[in-house]
């Protein structure tokens, strides 16, 4: 029988509760607690769970193996920080940090305390992505679209760092090449900070990516086209909805003008937990086990935070706020 695992989430906001519950319904996993600087919220959670509220993360050294980080972005760093160097495995939601310096240290406690670091990309578990994910060979043009009506939560970062930077996490260890040039342009509609935005990416492989995100929408749409040899594919994260076309492999004769070359495909993936997913992978990695597809590591979101820095630096740099 597997060594029982106990486990607390810091921040049992919107996300965080959620994440306590799939903790809770976990077999070989003990929710020791939950966390939250709203004494009445973390109560609340843990009176549902019929778990502990503690005061502060600190309090959970020696009484936990692994947390989930849901606090606000500002304090990912510290509180990460503080767990790690306390010897706890951590998953601290997306984005990694506020600034790459801050997730390289993380990245650097992690590996020197032997220490999982995962960064909470919850995309990446999407039923939709799973099933297309190991048909995706080598890309050559990639367009995304991620929509969503305005919320105040989230609203502590920018378009970039609170939907946009899901697409580059999918898309840049896709591609797996250097940024050959990077273009941005956005704008501020509700917020001080930037709520629509576009960057094109261009690969040094010759991929390019166009991806679009915005918080002032009046729909939520959260789709991706991949084009590569041969072959396009369609995701449609909300819906669960894939899109396949491809050329035939023998080509139809020129004459022929009643029959397509193309050969196409739709289907749409049965419903999913992608957070039970990814705590589920988590916990398979703290326990050393495989995990298909691996996890979100420390490493990839922080390579995924350096490419929305930087597309936010392009925006500021031409004045945009």
């Amino acid at each position: 029988m597997s060594k029982l695992l106990r486990a607390a989430v810091i921040g049992v906001g919107y996300l965080g509760r959620f994440h306590a519950q799939k903790y809770a319904a976990l077999p070989d996993v003990e929710l020791v607690g939950v966390v939250d600087p709203n004494p009445e919220r973390a109560a609340a959670v843990a009176k549902e769970l019929g778990t502990a509220a503690f005061a502060g993360h600190a309090e959970l050294a020696g009484k936990v193996d692994l947390v989930s980080i849901a606090s606000t972005t500002e304090s990912h760093y510290r509180i990460a920080r503080d767990c790690l160097a306390a010897g706890l495995h951590v998953l601290v939601e997306k984005p990694i940090t506020v600034t790459v310096a801050e997730a390289d240290e993380l990245i650097a406690l992690a590996a020197g305390g032997k220490r999982m670091l995962q960064v909470g990309h919850l995309e990446r578990y999407n039923p939709a992505w799973l099933a297309v994910r190991d048909r995706i060979g080598t890309p050559l043009f990639i367009e995304a679209h991620r929509m969503a009506p305005f919320k105040p939560r989230g609203t502590d970062v920018s378009v970039v760092l609170d939907l946009m930077i899901h697409d580059l996490d999918l898309i840049l260890p896709l591609v797996k090449s250097p940024i050959a040039d990077l273009r941005a342009s956005g704008v501020a509609v509700l917020t001080e900070g930037i709520d629509i935005a576009n960057a094109r990416i261009e690969f040094a492989n010759g991929c390019v990516a166009n991806i679009t995100s915005s918080r002032a929408s009046t729909a939520s749409l959260r789709r991706m086209r991949i084009f590569q040899h041969h072959e396009y594919l369609s995701v449609d994260f909300g819906e669960r909805k894939l899109g396949f076309a491809r050329k035939r492999d023998a080509l139809i004769d020129a004459g022929d003008t009643n029959e397509s070359p193309i050969d196409s495909e739709s289907r749409i993936e049965p419903p999913g937990d992608a957070l039970l997913s990814e705590i589920q992978a988590f916990v398979a990695s703290v326990r050393g086990e495989a995990v298909p597809g691996g996890t979100c590591t420390g490493r990839d979101g922080r390579e995924a935070l350096a490419v929305a820095l930087e597309i936010e630096r392009l925006m500021s740099k031409q004045g945009i706020q």
